[in-house]
């Protein structure tokens, strides 16, 4: 039924269509709630400089109010800080950040309480904010896909801002220009519906944004042509101060970050310096509607208005920098009102003609725009507010204009540069997801899929799981998808107490009885950022992938991060020309009596000796001959073949290694080679000479973007057949190669020794590889090791049983071992706290090609151990199949 349920929700153009309507309503009612609530909260505030002193009640109201609307924020839910729209636009990017009910519940009353206090802030970012927040909540009732969810948020943004400003079509531009930047049919089919809707039931409800006297608007503006360069002139003001004004606002927020205060003193400070200055100034400046109404009809003396743009300037820059829940847009439309106010007054007195209602209305685009850097919506927000044509021309002039000159003086979005400042950079590769929107299903889906028949019985089922390594199959009928089973049905079914299969035979019992039916599947044409949403939302490892219920291909987790990873480190790229092979430039052979070839990559003498130490340890123990190259790079416009270089530094250093392999009765062969790429010469070398291990050196860090050990060693991880050993040496100064007379010594300490075990493919290699490697250390240590959570049992430790027994099978293995668990909320965690507290020298890991490459999608557990220990830690990865 379950399974029924959630087939049914799948994404449908009418359910999406029934949101809309949904949040477009819940936009609206919020919205004039939160008009309503900050209204009554600001007339009580002015109502009771009536009754006391408003030096003492104004600071004491904007304090106390100031710091609750803080606390709040920062208890529940430190998201609804500041204006709320770049939470939004890099929650529309596919950046992780937290929109849900509970935001917008604290937003819509934080936000409350914040104007309310006095300050000046509007509540039109914070409605965009609230209706995101909604619609985020409402579709996790409906888990469709990442897509729809979007949709519905960007759509409940667009019907907060339409509800707020009582302005439909600007909702919509607004998501279109800012927001989502998308113009697919179903995206603006739903923001078009909910902006509607929104801005239809705030209006009935009287939710009224600037409550405007549009007849005496109407009767007052004006526009002629010889008015155009008065015009320009207030567009370009308007640019200059705009980008002040974004200026101003990025110096306030870092200053108020080097005051190292708690956000509700930070909102407090604010709101106390806000009541200060309102205090000192004239009682009109207390409502803000009032005058915001008198500068627009023009019965405002230019002082008046030039104290205004001053004060509501300074207001504004000192309660936004705060982090107060509030935004900017009612604030840029009374600075912009201001500037107009005067240029129309200014220029009524030189020429004696124009309206300065009309250059306050279009000084409000002009600011909006200069702020925002979203001229089309400012020009269609004040449009819809006054409905008047002859301010369409008017309002274009000096919104392009404001536009042109603000994005000229301070380039990109304000509320980019806000999330910058909170480490959140978005680009186009972050608002694309990379591989996750570019590949479907099909793509990176396996086709060879193991199934099982619908009519096979239970007993023949657990024999095919005790065979695979699958925890599932999908189960078919005439190569049908008909159901899906997994290792947790078999085991419902043995410990089941209903009489149905307590008294049949397992040989009697068909998989059709107990299989999932109706199994959550996707289509080949769904995106991976689709098939990942549903593998995290329903908790599963597998999805089928069915074309007309005919089972095409399965994909798991471990496909999505392979295609990501390979992503990232250029395979789905633009095909390039094929680099010039590298080119071998010296040499030398020894007897090839070995089971197998090992290749160590040399390239720094500090650390070349330590390596070669390994090596020769693991030789040793395998029979193997090692192969020690030295890879040299030359200019890209240079052919290798060609290209003199000097080799005397490198052939030294090859040399000293032959002496050491001839003490140590290995065979060695050197070569140096020429090459334009480093991890090409090495997969050469790897294919020419059959190699079956390389050990390579890592540094422990990598500052290459889209990289997670670096350029060359994440091209091996990924390409190489062979199995490969990284090491990162721990922080002891490192030891040169030795010398031809002296014995080869380290001052690296390799004596206790963690290994954590997971029962994964690659453990057992890592286990394979201890006893060669220990030999390193002096009376060595050995410690396995199992992580799990503090809310799990205690895990089954056989896999450490079984390792140690392998261990102590080996001859000459005198070594202590033991096996112990480690509690810990992840492994990288548990295993770096372990390091830290009693003091592994090495840290031994086996991980396979996904595990190492994983970092796009769950973060990278191998490389967040290297990273977080100073020991040494050695990373194990087997051999991939060709």
């Amino acid at each position: 039924m379950n399974q029924r349920f959630r087939t049914w929700w799948q994404p449908r153009r009418g359910l999406a269509i029934a949101e809309a309507c949904i949040i477009g309503l819940v936009a609206a009612l919020s919205a004039v709630f939160l008009k309503v609530g900050s209204g009554w909260l600001g007339t009580w505030r002015v109502h009771t400089t009536h009754l006391l002193p408003a030096w003492l009640v104004l600071p004491a109201i904007g304090l106390v109010l100031g710091f609750l609307a803080g606390w709040l924020v920062d208890r529940l839910a430190p998201e609804a800080s500041g204006s709320g729209i770049p939470q939004v636009k890099a929650s529309l990017a596919n950046v992780p950040v937290t929109l849900s009910w509970r935001v917008a519940g604290v937003k819509l009353f934080s936000a409350i309480i914040a104007i309310g206090s006095g300050m000046t802030l509007g509540r039109q970012g914070p409605t965009v904010q609230v209706g995101a927040g909604l619609a985020a909540g409402m579709s996790r009732w409906v888990p469709t896909s990442p897509d729809h969810r979007r949709q519905m948020i960007a759509a409940g943004a667009g019907a907060g801002l339409a509800a707020a400003f009582n302005a439909p079509i600007a909702g919509v531009l607004f998501i279109v220009e800012e927001l989502l930047q998308d113009l697919s049919g179903l995206t603006l089919g739903t923001a078009i519906i909910a902006s509607f809707i929104g801005g239809v039931i705030s209006r009935l409800l009287g939710g009224g944004s600037l409550d405007l006297n549009l007849q005496l608007v109407k009767s007052s503006s004006q526009f002629s042509i010889p008015e155009i360069p008065f015009f320009i002139l207030l567009g370009i003001l308007a640019g200059l101060f705009g980008a002040l004004f974004n200026h101003g606002l990025i110096f306030s927020i870092k200053f108020y970050k080097r005051l190292h205060i708690s956000l509700p003193l930070q909102v407090a400070l604010a709101g106390f310096i806000s009541g200060i200055v309102v205090a000192m100034l004239p009682p009109s400046f207390r409502d803000n509607t009032g005058l915001r109404e008198s500068l627009i009809t023009g019965s405002s003396h230019p002082s008046v208005a030039a104290i205004a743009f001053a004060a509501q300037f300074i207001l504004t820059l000192i309660a936004f920098g705060s982090g107060a829940p509030g935004g900017l847009f009612a604030p840029s439309l009374i600075l912009g009102s201001c500037l107009g106010h005067i240029i129309g007054v200014s220029e009524l007195y030189i020429t004696g003609v124009g309206s300065p209602t009309t250059y306050a209305l279009a000084g409000m685009g002009g600011f909006f725009s200069a702020v925002s850097k979203v001229p089309i919506t400012a020009i269609v927000i004040v449009f819809e507010m006054t409905t008047d044509f002859n301010l369409v021309l008017p309002l274009m002039i000096v919104s392009v204009a404001a536009y042109l000159v603000a994005d000229k003086v301070v380039p990109g979005s304000l509320y980019e540069k806000l999330l910058e400042l909170k480490g959140i950079t978005l680009t186009k590769e972050v608002a694309m997801e990379g591989a996750l929107n570019k590949l479907t299903a099909k793509d990176v889906m396996q086709e060879r899929v193991e199934t099982l028949d619908a009519e096979m019985s239970l007993e023949e089922a657990m024999q095919a799981f005790a065979r695979s390594h699958h925890r599932g199959f999908p189960v078919v009928e005439d190569s049908k998808l008909v159901g899906i089973v997994t290792q947790s049905d078999l085991l419902k079914i043995r410990e089941s107490t209903n009489h149905t299969f307590r008294d049949r035979n397992l040989a009697d019992i068909f998989l059709k009885e107990i299989m999932t039916s109706v199994p959550m599947t996707v289509s080949p044409i769904h995106t991976l950022s689709n098939v990942l949403y549903l593998l995290d939302r329903y908790q599963i490892s597998r999805l089928p992938v069915v074309d007309r219920r005919k089972l095409i291909g399965i994909i798991t987790r471990a496909d999505i991060i392979r295609a990501e990873a390979d992503h990232l480190n250029g395979e789905n790229a633009t095909p390039k020309l094929r680099p010039e092979p590298s080119y071998i430039v010296y040499q030398t052979r020894s007897p090839s009596i070995g089971r197998g070839r090992l290749l160590v990559p040399v390239a720094n003498p500090e650390t070349a000796g330590v390596l070669l130490q390994m090596a020769a340890a693991i030789a040793r123990d395998r029979h193997y001959e090692i192969d020690c190259v030295q890879v040299m790079l030359i200019p890209r416009h240079s052919s290798p073949s060609e290209t003199q270089v000097r080799t005397a530094k490198s052939r030294r250093l090859l040399r000293q290694a032959e002496v050491l392999a001839k003490k140590w009765k290995i065979p060695l062969h050197t070569q140096i080679r020429v090459t334009h790429d480093v991890a090409q010469a090495i997969l050469e070398t790897i294919n020419e000479q059959h190699i079956d291990l390389i050990l390579m050196g890592w540094k422990g860090n990598t500052s290459t973007p889209g990289r997670i050990f670096g350029n060359v060693v994440d091209t091996i991880i990924r390409q190489a057949t062979c199995e490969v050993v990284l090491v990162k040496l721990g922080k002891t100064p490192h030891s040169p190669l030795p010398t031809p007379h002296s014995e080869l010594s380290t001052q690296h300490s390799f004596n206790r020794w963690l290994v954590p075990v997971a029962g994964g493919p690659n453990s057992p290699l890592a286990i394979k590889l201890l006893p060669a490697l220990i030999t390193l250390g002096n009376d060595p240590k050995i410690r396995l090791t199992q992580v799990f959570k503090p809310s799990e049992l205690k895990p089954d430790m056989s896999i450490s049983e079984q390792a140690i027994r392998h261990l102590m099978r080996r001859r000459k293995l005198s070594s202590t071992v033991v096996a112990l668990p480690i509690q810990a909320n992840s492994v990288a965690e548990g295993v770096i706290n372990l390091v830290e507290t009693e003091g592994y020298d090495v840290v031994v890991l086996g991980a396979s090609r996904e595990g190492l490459l994983q970092q796009a999608i769950q973060g990278n557990i191998p490389e967040a151990i290297a990273s977080g220990v100073e020991s040494t830690v050695i990373l194990v990865r087997g051999a991939i199949q060709k």
